[in-house]
């Protein structure tokens, strides 16, 4: 069985949407095309914006990653003029968004209303009360390799319907079945079913 890995950055995995570094050229499988915050050149964004739109092939599956982060040195103003070109962009496109968030989940909550394609949280590893909030907000939640050990994150992720569910590898160095396992056991459901409800949720997104 094989087992989709919703975000990464690896090129030896085909089976998942690969997040495409600024600059890069597409590749032959699924991936995502984005200006991440941490990459904003204020000083050369209408070239970044060149770069994304040409590079948007039949493999694109998502624009991103985009978003909103407080650790980076952008300013959020300028943070969130970008973001909202790039859902204007997914608009367009008809493709959904994946959305990278440090601290900042209830001000991308407030873009929400400008997307009319689907919203994915990638990472998601925060409390139940901030997925509730995105999830009632019917974002969605792609959850990565901190389900293994926190126990807090377990509890969000049982609560978390499996419709508004993805898993990913993101840059950690482990096999993303071991994530699908540890997630059928918490939300027990056989491994096969599992798999099966990731690539109707991904059928879902890809048609909007």
């Amino acid at each position: 069985m094989q087992f989709f890995d919703f975000h990464h950055h690896k090129k030896n995995i085909s089976y998942g949407i690969y997040n495409l570094d600024l600059e890069s050229c597409p590749e032959d499988f699924p991936y995502s095309i984005g200006i991440h915050p941490k990459d904003i050149d204020v000083n050369n964004i209408e070239n970044q914006f060149d770069w994304l739109r040409s590079n948007v092939t039949e493999n694109c599956f998502a624009i991103g990653e985009c978003g909103l982060d407080s650790i980076v040195k952008t300013d959020l103003k300028i943070q969130g003029e970008i973001f909202l070109k790039q859902i204007k962009i997914a608009n367009e496109l008809k493709k959904p968004i994946i959305i990278h968030c440090v601290r900042k989940f209830y001000e991308v909550i407030s873009f929400k209303k400008h997307a009319e394609q689907p919203m994915i949280i990638h990472g998601f590893n925060k409390k139940e009360n901030i997925a509730k909030d995105l999830l009632k907000n019917n974002f969605y939640l792609s959850f990565g390799k901190a389900v293994l050990y926190n126990l807090s994150l377990q509890n969000t992720l049982k609560s978390t319907p499996l419709d508004k569910i993805f898993l990913e590898t993101d840059n950690e160095d482990f096999n993303i079945e071991e994530l699908y396992q540890k997630v059928s056991e918490i939300k027990g459901i056989s491994l096969e079913n599992l798999n099966k409800q990731i690539l109707e949720n991904l059928e879902t997104i890809k048609n909007g």
